[in-house]
C-alpha cells in the first residue's frame, strides 16, 4: 500500500485540504457556509448592497466584501450576527464523532462468591 500524495490524496472539503487543522477546516466551513447564505438572500431578493446593509445591520462596503467572498475579513461570530439580525436563525449543527466499532467482551466464568460465617 502506498502512502498518499499531494496528487491521490482525497478530501471531503476545500477547506480539509487548504487548513492545517481539522479546527481551522470547521470554522472555515461554517464560515462559508454563512456568506453563501447571507449572499443568497441578497440575490434572491434582489436587493442593493445598501438595503442588505440595513438588514444585516452592517455598513455597505461590508455587504460588498461578503458578496465578493473575503472570508478573512469575517469571523464565524460576525457572521452569525449578520444572519441573525436578518432574521435567518442560524443553527449549529454538530455529528457525532466517528468511533472504531467496540471489540467484543471477552465472556469469563464467573463463580458464585462464597460467604462464611464463623458459627
Amino acid at each position: 500500500m502506498s502512502l498518499p500524495t499531494p496528487e491521490n490524496q482525497r478530501f471531503a472539503s476545500v477547506w480539509d485540504a487548504l487548513e492545517d487543522t481539522p479546527q481551522q477546516a470547521a470554522r472555515m466551513k461554517a464560515r462559508s457556509a454563512l456568506m453563501m447564505a447571507l449572499a443568497e438572500v441578497i440575490r434572491e431578493r434582489g436587493m442593493t448592497q445598501g438595503e442588505a446593509a440595513a438588514l444585516f445591520g452592517v455598513t455597505q462596503p461590508r455587504v460588498s466584501d461578503l458578496v465578493r467572498g473575503k472570508i478573512n475579513l469575517f469571523s464565524l461570530d460576525t457572521l452569525i450576527d449578520m444572519a441573525a439580525t436578518a432574521g435567518m436563525a442560524p443553527m449549529v449543527k454538530v455529528s457525532k464523532p466517528k468511533a472504531p466499532a467496540p471489540k467484543p467482551a471477552l465472556r469469563r466464568k464467573r463463580r458464585a462468591a462464597v460467604e462464611l460465617v464463623a458459627a
